[in-house]
């Protein structure tokens, strides 16, 4: 039981961690360092909450050693950043396309970007509660769905 506690306080933290670190870096919340170039919307702040909560939630369900999931898991965090962050603003595809380019074909991609996102970490995350224990995070084999 103890376990499940250090697991529900590990996943709280990389929620809350990673909405901190997602919304500052993007200027979703705004601060003196980084001044975001295009306007926040409500689908912003909504693509930053499911994204957060879904890493955590991730991370609960996460049985440690098993790894086949991760890149997965990855692919929808990355896929959610650029679904909330400022195009122009991303260096590393700043470098790779103007911002024209960005602005004119990337930005109204965003909001499909967060749903292709959410998806692929619901289905994630659905799929990970369907299959069974082999070995539980406190050593038992019971064969019960991971909780």
């Amino acid at each position: 039981m103890r376990q499940r506690g250090t697991r529900l306080a590990k996943a709280a933290l990389v929620s809350v961690g990673s909405f901190g670190l997602f919304g500052v870096v993007t200027g979703l919340i705004p601060n003196p360092v980084y001044v975001r170039m295009v306007p926040r919307t409500g689908l912003d702040y909504l693509f930053l909450l499911l994204t957060a909560a879904f890493l955590g939630l991730y991370v609960l369900q996460r049985t440690p050693g098993r790894t086949e999931d991760d890149t997965a898991a990855g692919a929808s965090a990355v896929v959610g950043f650029l679904a909330f962050g400022c195009p122009i603003c991303n260096a590393f595809l700043l470098a790779l396309f103007s911002s024209s380019a960005l602005m004119t074909y990337l930005n109204p991609l965003r909001p499909l970007l967060g749903a292709g996102s959410v998806l692929l970490f619901g289905g994630l995350l659905y799929v990970r509660s369907q299959r069974t224990c082999e070995q539980c995070v406190d050593g038992e084999a019971t064969g019960s769905t991971l909780d």
